[in-house]
């Protein structure tokens, strides 16, 4: 069954060792723009918001790949080969998330692949905000709490989140 990342935004401190934990699961340095999480912080509204492929049940980032570069793993996550992307930056301009970037030292696309089933980032997150979910009632309950937290804090939303 198909996982992705759940994000707490109630229990993120914007502390960034889930970018630290994830470059260096991936690129052997310690390095946040070689992590395929990202921290965005609004610190006027008092926002983080950590941005990581949502896992698309009809991934705009592969539709887009002239290569074919990104496909699904044999743990059914979806990844990015780099020996086939060619850098053309396609995936990222349709993935209208922000979940996949261009590493700045390759020039390839990068995007969370999950750690092939053992995210390194959960590991590093001592605050428990991020959690491997399957894509069930539950987990997709626990993305969309998310989502409602940001636009609460954001001012676009008002109210308790929605069950």
């Amino acid at each position: 069954m198909k996982s992705f990342l759940a994000i707490d935004l109630r229990k993120c401190t914007g502390c960034r060792n889930c970018e630290l934990a994830c470059s260096s699961a991936h690129t052997k340095s310690f390095n946040p723009r070689r992590s395929r999480i990202q921290i965005l912080k609004d610190e006027p509204r008092n926002l983080t918001v950590p941005m990581v492929c949502l896992q698309c049940d009809e991934p705009l980032c592969e539709q887009a790949c002239p290569t074919g570069a990104i496909s699904y793993n044999e743990k059914g996550t979806l990844f990015v080969d780099s020996e086939v992307c060619i850098g053309c930056m396609n995936c990222v301009t349709a993935c209208i998330y922000g979940g996949i970037e261009i590493d700045p030292e390759s020039l390839k696309a990068v995007k969370c692949d999950l750690c092939w089933g053992d995210p390194a980032c959960i590991k590093a997150c001592e605050y428990g905000a991020i959690s491997l979910v399957k894509a069930k009632r539950p987990g997709l309950k626990a993305r969309r709490e998310g989502i409602d937290i940001a636009l609460q804090i954001i001012g676009l939303k008002t109210g308790e989140v929605v069950e």
